[in-house]
C-alpha cells in the first residue's frame, strides 16, 4: 500500500491569514494583531475544551476566539462585522503551493487524506473554495469522536478511518503542537516551516522531516529512508 498523507488544514493548506484584508477595513493598522490573536485563542479554547473533555466544534472556538480578541483589543467591532469575519473565515485562501504540491503527490500515488480540528462540511466546503477540494480520497474530522489535535485518539481515529498502518503514515502540518502530537502517536509527521525563523517547540519530539513548502514535500518523501 502507498503511503498515506494526513493533511491538516488550517495553518498548512489554508493560509488563517487571509482574514487580514477583511479586517483591515473594519479596523486599519490593528489587523495583523487582531488576526494572529484570534488564531492562538482559537486554538487555546480547542486544548482548553479537549482537556476539560466540554466538547464543542471548531467554529464554536473560532466564534468564542473572535468575541474575546474583539474585547482585548477593545476593535468595537459590529455584530454585523463579526458576522462577516466568521463568513470569511469559512472561504480562507489556500497558500499558493497547495495545489500543485497535492496533484505531484497524487501523481506519485500517494494516498492523500484532509484532517482537521475542523467539522467535515466546514472543511469541505473551505477546500473546495479554495480549488482543492478534490484532491483528497476523503476528509477526516476530529468531530467525530468529540476530541481535538493532539489528543492520542485523534490520530489513531484518523488511522483506522484511513485503513493506515502508523509507519506508513504521515500528517502534514505548519503546526509543531501537530507535528509532536502525530510523533507520539507512532505517526511520522514532516513539520512545514514557512519562515526560517519559525522555532519549534523545544521538547524531546522531532519532526520526521522538515520542508519549508509544500512543493519541497515530493522530493522530500522519495528521499525518505528511515
Amino acid at each position: 500500500m502507498a503511503d498515506t498523507l494526513a493533511f491538516d488544514v488550517y495553518g498548512t493548506l489554508i493560509d488563517t491569514n487571509g482574514v487580514v484584508r477583511l479586517l483591515a477595513s473594519m479596523i486599519g493598522d490593528t489587523a495583523p494583531a487582531f488576526s494572529h490573536q484570534w488564531r492562538d485563542k482559537q486554538l487555546e479554547y480547542a486544548f482548553r475544551r479537549g482537556l476539560m473533555r466540554r466538547y464543542r466544534n471548531f467554529a464554536v472556538c473560532t466564534r468564542d476566539a473572535l468575541e474575546y480578541t474583539n474585547a482585548s483589543l477593545k476593535t468595537a467591532l459590529s455584530e454585523r462585522q463579526k458576522q462577516q469575519l466568521l463568513e470569511c473565515y469559512r472561504t480562507l485562501p489556500a497558500y499558493a503551493d497547495a495545489a500543485p504540491a497535492l496533484q505531484a503527490l497524487e501523481a506519485d500515488r500517494f494516498r492523500l487524506y484532509a484532517f482537521s480540528n475542523g467539522s467535515a462540511d466546514t472543511v469541505e466546503a473551505l477546500l473546495e473554495a479554495a480549488g482543492i477540494g478534490d484532491r483528497f480520497l476523503d476528509i477526516v474530522s476530529v468531530d467525530e469522536i468529540g476530541a481535538f489535535k493532539p489528543d492520542p485518539a485523534v490520530y489513531r481515529h484518523f488511522l483506522e478511518r484511513a485503513s493506515a498502518p502508523a509507519d506508513a503514515a504521515w500528517l502534514i502540518s505548519g503546526n509543531p503542537f501537530d507535528v509532536i502530537g502525530a510523533v507520539s502517536a507512532g505517526m511520522r509527521a514532516a513539520w512545514v516551516r514557512r519562515s526560517d525563523e519559525a522555532p519549534f517547540d523545544p521538547w524531546e519530539v522531532e519532526p520526521t522531516l522538515v520542508v519549508n513548502s509544500l512543493t519541497d514535500l515530493q522530493q522530500a518523501l522519495r528521499g525518505y529512508t528511515g
